[in-house]
């Protein structure tokens, strides 16, 4: 039908749901941008002397530069079928704090997670 009454599917199946599967280069950029910025602040308050238990928890956190690529732009989720959940995801995710650290058990499980390829000997690394 046309018109008014014409379906589609945000009039028939509600909101349609329009993120990406991928993060694109631009909003990695704006992400490790952001994180930067908030590392800017925890280094100016360091530096004034300023003492608080946020303050000292955000400086235990790993910086911008320091942490995995693979950190960077996911999160730990234990609801997700792989208890991780892409960054851009997470409702508001621009707004949030990013957790810059995982379980540690599941740091290493996923850092590992990288694709095994064969060596210029044809062998597998272990």
């Amino acid at each position: 039908m046309f018109g008014a009454f014409r379906s589609s599917l945000v009039q028939l199946g509600g909101r349609l749901n329009k993120i990406p599967w991928r993060m694109s280069t631009t909003r990695k950029a704006n992400m490790r941008q952001r994180l930067r910025a908030a590392d800017d602040v925890v280094g100016t308050l360091a530096a004034s002397g300023v003492q608080f238990k946020a303050l000292n928890a955000q400086l235990a956190m790993p910086s911008e530069a320091q942490m995995h690529p693979r950190l960077k732009y996911w999160v730990f989720s234990r609801n997700e079928v792989g208890l991780k959940k892409a960054t851009h995801k997470v409702p508001k995710f621009t707004k949030v704090e990013h957790a810059r650290a995982w379980p540690e058990g599941l740091q290493r499980i996923f850092l590992k997670q990288q694709p095994r390829l064969p060596s210029s000997d044809g062998k597998l690394p272990e």
